[in-house]
């Protein structure tokens, strides 16, 4: 378009500390399971039996929260708690 004139805004790069906390206590996602990784994020879980597939519910920064049986149960808890869950590709 003639005469448009478009500003562009930079903003000076999150740190790795600042990026960590990004949506700290507002944002979740759900992530799929094994139930032999369930030890690495749970290390208080009870033996579990290997081969069946959970859910994680984890926060922004990847700190674990709930693990649930099914998807839904891992979001339901997200809203109990006022998070919201996004998808991560």
């Amino acid at each position: 378009m003639e005469g448009k004139i478009t500003y562009e805004r930079k903003l000076p790069p999150l740190t790795t500390e600042q990026f960590a906390h990004l949506g700290d206590g507002a944002i979740a996602y759900v992530r799929t399971m094994r139930s032999e990784d369930v030890t690495r994020l749970y290390p208080q879980a009870p033996p579990i039996q290997p081969g069946i597939t959970l859910f994680a519910l984890l926060g922004a920064d990847g700190s674990p929260i709930v693990l649930a049986d099914t998807e839904e149960g891992a979001r339901a808890n997200a809203w109990e708690h006022q998070l919201q869950t996004v998808s991560l590709h």
